[in-house]
């Protein structure tokens, strides 16, 4: 993989000035919008929901900040890498490519996207009276494991969706349930133990929680519960090599 990579680096760096240029043309804005969409989404969301699960929530803003951020960078990931064969059957049907370099440059974009916000959200830690301390440093290990799991989903939907078109409004309906089912607005403690544990079962929910015990509770989570985040992209990204690697020929007569 990292061969073919390699021999292909002008081809993938010029898909990612693409998709990024792309994004952003004709905005006056341009990549302002990259940091005003999540804290525009913060802002509504606090808004609303503050009187009714910020109340008893200690720094109720960042803990607030790290679910829309981190739900942002699955979101908007995994919605522009599902049409990343598609949107370039134009390129891969007449010159023999790898097909996972067009999803890889999508997921390079949102992550630029994503470390822009992330500095605002640093900001925010501050003057929310948030400590940094050396855990932060441990930030890492989630961003990574985000970033490999939302690119093994777009391997698995990009890969769905060029035999099935259904599946974007599916996947529209099911980010929107896992939007609701993260714990983005509310505290999970208000509901019986056997429930909170059905919660990590959810991968988003298990990135938004290490990212908010670091933050706000200043706690390393445990060895069960980084394996556990481990396991969820060792899933995803072994589905979606296997869908690539099973149906790289059959792309072609479809799209």
């Amino acid at each position: 993989m990292f061969d073919k990579l390699k021999k292909n680096q002008f081809l993938f760096e010029e898909l990612v000035k693409r998709d990024f240029k792309k994004k952003y043309k004709r905005t006056v804005l341009g990549m302002l919008w990259s940091i005003l969409s999540p804290l525009l989404m913060l802002l509504v969301m606090k808004l609303v929901f503050t009187q009714f699960f910020g109340r008893n929530t200690p720094h109720y803003t960042t803990y607030l900040f790290a679910g829309t951020l981190t739900f942002s960078f699955f979101s908007e990931a995994t919605s522009q890498g599902m049409m990343s064969l598609m949107g370039n059957a134009a390129i891969f049907s007449k010159v023999n490519v790898p097909k996972y370099l067009f999803l890889m440059s999508k997921n390079v974009q949102t992550l630029i996207n994503f470390g822009l916000t992330l500095g605002v959200f640093f900001v925010f830690c501050l003057l929310d009276g948030i400590t940094f301390t050396w855990k932060f440093l441990l930030l890492i290990y989630p961003i990574v494991c985000m970033v490999l799991f939302n690119f093994g989903i777009g391997l698995i939907l990009s890969a769905m969706f060029v035999f099935f078109k259904d599946i974007q409004y599916l996947w529209t309906v099911c980010t929107q349930m896992l939007m609701y089912m993260s714990a983005i607005f509310y505290n999970i403690e208000m509901y019986s133990e056997p429930v909170q544990k059905l919660f990590l079962l959810n991968p988003i929910y298990l990135f938004v929680r290490y990212i908010r015990k670091i933050v706000i509770d200043g706690a390393v989570p445990t060895i069960w519960f980084h394996l556990l985040m481990a396991a969820d992209v060792v899933i995803a990204m072994g589905i979606g090599c296997w869908m690539y690697k099973k149906y790289n020929h059959k792309f072609l007569y479809y799209v």
